[in-house]
Parts: structure tokens; C-alpha cells; sequence
């Protein structure tokens, strides 16, 4: 298949950068496919970068630390000697932790937790570890069929289940104590209610957590900050006045925490957050504005949370995000500016300070790069690459150039990225694809994107656009989507396409557009209200708000504060934004593309708008993708992700020419 297969067998990603406390060694992830017949499959691995006794780190050795086959999340002990991990027996099944000397050696099984562990934190001293688990086996799809025959499954509640997670049933995420001498176990929360993302107090007295406790949980994704004593007792609330916590982190007396939250209605911490100063009695105090995002990892399931670090002289320091770029950040307790460090033109997911907050590792991306691992020197924001696995790759397979743009429209000032074929010709006539991304509140950042290289390498113009709507704008910018799909975002992407089809090599009369799960709705919804577009590639679409409402594992939590209300109270309403209502003004041919264990925009909506198509004589293909969660083009099995890339870019080969 091309540049399809080499884009996912070619490539490989480092993340998880782990630093030691001294500065001298860096732990990270290293994950590829692979094409062992007849079950392709990913690899990861922990490799050791030794930064040559902390002098030069642009010079470092680095070579394979662990031989398991699904390796990752490395954090060393704060003594150092040390280093903790979670292993998977095979890629996708529970994952444990691990531990095994810092300098290399045998490495043994910590925990023994039945459906794994998610998180984890070391104590101060280094004897013990929290860790986040299932209470229980998740009962239900899992559990229906037994050695002696099917059993039924029984439902309780709203949030049963997660796309990332699977089936949740009734059980709940709580926090567990493990002594590394004795390996005994004790749990340290309990209850009807999710509790990860712990911290250890430096004093070691406190844990500090992430927990989902109020009373309308079960309709609300709402989170707050607690606190429990080490040995057990009581958590108390450290968080009154702000709706959503995403992480938290220790000054070093141990008094106060900050956290990364938002005092927002709708909750909406994951996209928009700012760091607030926590602290047992007292009102939350903001210390960030919207110029700088900190980066969430995302709860259980989800990418590690990248290191929050109160230093002991006073600083704090983040990953944050502005405008599509991504930073090391500073800022002050009592708040007041934030410094940028290091950063603008990547795309990070990591950060990992050392013990004296003089050296980060950082992974990251840029447009020309997919991944690598980078150690900055926070005094004066010096860079040395650590890692770079990918160089060979891209020497043979250039990667697409960007431009960036902005233009005014409605009050706001509307950024896009435009990617060049490689050997791009001004003097010559190219396709053009519009991509949307998800979200609606994601963005398109300035980083190596599979499918935007895939059609970029075959020859297309793709033009990437940040929309009213999208996260790193600020909150007002994210906002101003809510209650609107289809709206004021929709004339933002159609602006976007006038400005670029001005210029002389755009070939207007070929226009392609694809976008992924509200990028698909986004793209179902324009081919029903333009004729411009010659072809149309929807991935994971909600093309039925209506049925969405109640069949989506966030239909409730999600869709009630986007959509500006539920089923029963604005069904007329839903029905009029949804893409389907709008089918029979589609004259595009439409290619769907779809997980069949999307939980997060289940099949069904293509499975409707499939059938709407087809039955209005529209010419329409719908491809499923068996096994395949809403993530799959970007962490599914690799045969999948070949296929969705192949048949995107041929899709618009037959139908653009």
C-alpha cells in the first residue's frame, strides 16, 4: 500500500521520558509496528539514554534497557537507584508494575492487580508505591459468556463504559499502597466513584488525588483535588469552588498544592485549564491565564500526565500549550507572569525534571520530525537531541513542508496550517484536501500528522484549520463552538478554503475534505450544505445527534454541555444540527470509515448515514474496521491503521484525479 505502509511500519514513536534525579540518564519508550505474519502487531520497549556523567547530553549512548514486548511508563525512585515500569505480558493485556535497579539488571513483578495497574507514584523515600486499579473485575461483556454458558448482563449506571477503558460495569478506579520490601498491599480509597493521578507529599505524611465524588457523577465528568493521609483515614477536599481537576502536583513543604483545573461550568478541563495554588483552607487561587495551557495526560487509560514541579526556590514549572506550539513554562505561586523556557514549532507530550529542576527530558514532534527525545537545560533553554529514530525514514521519505496563516472573520482571528507535497512547483496546479480535526475542542498543532503526510506524499494541497472552537486560542475561542456545531466553526472552514483557493496553484475545481470523529461530523455536515467538494473521506463520524445522545459512552456528559441541551429537552434542535437531516443535499462521493468497537461515536452513526445515502441513490462506500476503538488511527493494530491511511488517499486518487 505505499506510503501508507511505511508511514506505520517505518515509523517509530519514543515518548514517557523519565529523567534521574541526577540529571546523568534518561528512560523513555521506544514503540513500533511490526509485520509478523499473520498478526501484525506493536512493540515497545524501554530504552537508556546516558547522558555522559551530566556534561553532554547532545553526545549520549543510549541502547535497549528492558526485552519485554509492551514496556513503557518508566519513573525512577527519588534515591535514584531504582526504576518502576508497567508491563504487559502482551500488548493489550492488564499491565503491572514493575521494578528493576537504575543501573541495570533482573527485573521482577511488583503488583499482581487483576485488570492492571493505570498510574502510579513513588513515595519520598523511595520504600513504597501508589497505584491506581480496578477495585474489581470489570464485569459485563467480558464476563457474559462463562465455561458454562452465556450470562445475562446488568446495567446501573449512565457511564458503563469507555471507549479507551472498555466495559466499566460497576467498578470504579482506587488508589493502593504497595511496600516494595514485602510487596503487601493495602487500598487506600473506596467507594462508588473513580480515584487516580496520586502524588506523594514530600514529608511523605500525604497522597494527593484526582477523584470524581460528586453527586451527579454518573451525568457529569466532573472532578475535584483530595487529599488522604498515607496510611489511611479520611480524604478531604482540597478543590471547593472549581468543577474540574486534571492533575495535581506538591509545593515542597507539603502545605499546598497546584493543580491544573477550571472553575468553568462546563467543565471543560481537559481542553482549557489553568493552574490554580491549593491549599486545606482557603479559596483556589488562579495563577495562569489563557496564554499558556498545561498539558493533561488525560486520567486512566489515557497518555501519562506530563511532571508539574514546584521547585524548593520557588518556581513551578509546566508543559503547556499556546496556539497549536507547545512549552516549557514558569510561573510563580502568587502568580503573576509566565516565562516561556523552551519550545514554539513542536508538539510535546512529555516532561520530566530532574532532582535540582536544572534539566527536563522533553518528548516531542514538529512538523518535519514525528518524535524525539530532547533534554533542555531550564537556566537558558539550551537543547540537546537525544534521540532522533526516525532520521533514515525521512531522508528517503521527505517530509511535507508547512506554512501557517491567519485570517479575520467574525471577531476572531482564525489560524491554519497549510502542508506542501514534497518537490512542491508553485508554477504547477494542485488537489486540494480540507482536514478537520476532532474535538470539536482538539487542534491541529505544529507536528508530523500520518494522514496529512500520507496525502501531502501523494501529491495533495491539505490544509489543516483551527476553527472557532479548538483548544491552545483560549477559552472564550474554545467556547464559542459550544451549542453551535455547524455554525460559526462551519463559515470559519469555508473562509479558510476561499483565502487558500486564491492562490494560483490550488486547483479550486478539485477539492477534497476529510475530517475525524467531529472532524466527520464537520465533514458530513459541509457536503450537506456545499456542493464545492468533489470528493469526501468521513472518519468516526456523529452524523445523528439524536441517536448519539443515548447510544455514545459520553453522549450525556459530553453531549448535554456541547449540543446546549439533551433528548428530552431540545430534540427538534439536535435533529436540525445532525448531518443525516441534511443528506439528500450531498452530491460528493462519500467513503466511511469506522471502528466497530467505537464507543465514543459508536458505528451506528455511519451505519445510519450509510443507509440514508444509499437510499437517496447518493454514491457512498462504508468500510469497517473490526476490533477498532475511536483511537485506532493512531494506536490500533497497525493493519488497521495501513488501511485507513491507503484507502483515504485513494479515495480521493479515483475521485480528484
Amino acid at each position: 500500500m505505499g506510503l501508507a505502509a511505511d508511514l506505520v511500519y517505518e515509523l517509530k514513536n519514543v515518548a514517557d521520558p523519565a529523567i534521574s534525579p541526577d540529571g546523568r540518564r534518561i528512560v523513555y519508550t521506544r514503540s513500533w509496528a511490526v509485520r509478523d505474519e499473520p498478526s501484525p502487531a506493536t512493540r515497545s520497549r524501554l530504552m537508556l539514554a546516558d547522558l555522559n556523567s551530566g556534561q553532554d547530553a547532545a553526545n549520549a549512548s543510549e541502547r535497549e534497557f528492558t526485552r519485554g514486548n509492551a514496556d513503557g511508563w518508566p519513573r525512577f525512585s527519588p534515591d535514584g537507584r531504582i526504576l518502576a515500569f508497567l508491563r504487559s505480558a502482551q500488548p493489550g493485556e492488564p499491565r503491572q508494575i514493575w521494578v528493576m535497579p537504575a543501573d541495570g539488571g533482573e527485573g521482577h513483578q511488583l503488583t499482581s492487580a487483576p485488570k492492571g495497574v493505570q498510574d502510579f507514584s513513588w513515595s519520598p523515600d523511595s520504600s513504597r508505591i501508589v497505584y491506581c486499579a480496578d477495585t474489581e473485575p470489570a464485569a459485563g461483556a467480558a464476563a457474559s459468556k462463562t465455561a458454562d454458558g452465556p450470562r445475562v448482563v446488568e446495567v446501573n449506571r449512565l457511564r458503563y463504559r469507555h471507549d479507551l477503558q472498555g466495559w466499566r460495569g460497576d467498578a470504579h478506579y482506587h488508589l493502593f499502597v504497595i511496600k516494595l520490601g514485602s510487596g503487601e498491599v493495602a487500598q487506600l480509597t473506596h467507594g462508588d466513584w473513580d480515584d487516580f493521578g496520586a502524588a506523594w507529599s514530600p514529608d511523605g505524611a500525604s497522597i494527593a488525588f484526582v477523584s470524581g465524588r460528586r453527586d451527579d457523577r454518573d451525568s457529569r465528568a466532573l472532578t475535584e483535588a483530595y487529599v488522604v493521609p498515607a496510611e489511611g483515614g479520611d480524604a478531604e477536599c482540597w478543590s471547593g469552588g472549581l468543577t474540574s481537576v486534571g492533575a495535581v502536583a506538591w509545593a515542597p513543604d507539603s502545605s499546598r498544592l497546584v493543580a491544573v483545573a477550571s472553575d468553568d461550568e462546563a467543565g471543560l478541563v481537559l481542553w482549557q485549564g489553568w493552574l490554580y495554588v491549593l491549599q486545606p483552607d482557603g479559596e483556589p487561587k488562579r495563577i495562569t491565564d489563557d496564554k499558556q495551557r498545561p498539558v493533561l495526560g488525560g486520567g486512566p487509560g489515557a497518555a501519562r500526565q506530563p511532571e508539574i514541579r514546584w521547585t524548593a526556590d520557588g518556581r513551578i514549572l509546566f508543559l503547556g500549550e499556546h496556539r497549536g506550539q507547545s512549552f516549557i513554562c514558569q510561573t510563580s505561586p502568587a502568580g503573576g507572569e509566565t516565562r516561556q523556557l523552551w519550545g514554539g514549532g513542536r508538539l510535546a507530550s512529555g516532561l520530566s525534571i530532574d532532582g535540582k529542576a536544572a534539566r527536563a527530558a522533553v518528548s516531542s514532534g514538529s512538523p518535519a520530525c514525528p518524535a524525539d527525545i530532547q533534554v533542555v537545560e531550564l537556566a537558558d533553554g539550551a537543547l540537546s537531541v537525544v534521540t532522533d529514530p526516525n532520521s533514515g525514514f525521512l531522508a528517503r521519505q521527505p517530509a511535507a513542508s508547512m506554512e501557517k496563516f491567519s485570517f479575520q472573520r467574525a471577531g476572531y482571528q482564525i489560524e491554519c496550517r497549510l502542508w506542501f507535497p514534497p518537490g512542491f512547483d508553485a508554477g504547477a496546479k494542485y488537489p486540494l484536501v480540507l482536514d478537520i480535526h476532532g474535538g470539536p475542542n482538539g487542534a491541529f498543532y505544529d507536528a508530523y500528522v500520518p494522514w496529512q503526510q500520507a496525502l501531502a506524499g501523494s501529491g495533495y494541497l491539505v490544509l489543516a484549520v483551527n476553527p472557532r472552537g479548538s483548544s491552545t486560542y483560549g477559552n472564550d475561542f474554545m467556547r464559542a463552538v459550544l451549542d453551535d456545531w455547524g455554525g460559526e466553526d462551519y463559515l470559519d472552514l469555508m473562509a479558510a478554503v476561499d483565502t487558500v483557493c486564491q492562490r494560483k496553484y490550488v486547483d479550486a475545481e478539485r477539492l477534497g475534505i476529510h475530517g475525524y470523529s467531529y472532524g466527520g461530523f464537520m465533514t458530513s455536515w459541509t457536503i450537506g450544505h456545499s456542493r464545492r467538494f468533489g470528493a469526501a473521506v468521513v472518519g468516526a463520524p456523529c452524523t445523528n445527534l439524536y441517536t448519539m445522545y443515548g447510544t455514545s459512552d459520553i453522549g450525556v456528559s459530553f453531549g448535554e454541555s456541547q449540543w446546549g441541551g439533551s433528548v428530552m429537552e431540545s430534540p427538534d434542535k439536535l435533529l436540525a444540527r445532525s448531518p443525516i437531516s441534511h443528506a439528500a443535499k450531498v452530491t460528493a462521493p462519500v467513503l466511511l470509515l469506522h471502528g466497530e468497537a467505537d464507543a465514543r461515536c459508536p458505528v451506528a452513526q455511519s451505519e445510519e448515514y450509510f443507509v440514508a445515502l444509499k437510499r437517496l441513490g447518493k454514491t457512498v462506500e462504508f468500510v469497517r474496521f473490526p476490533g477498532s476503538n475511536h483511537a485506532f488511527p493512531r494506536t490500533g493494530h497497525p493493519r488497521m491503521r495501513e488501511e485507513y491511511l491507503a484507502r483515504l488517499v485513494r479515495w480521493f486518487d479515483e475521485w480528484l484525479g
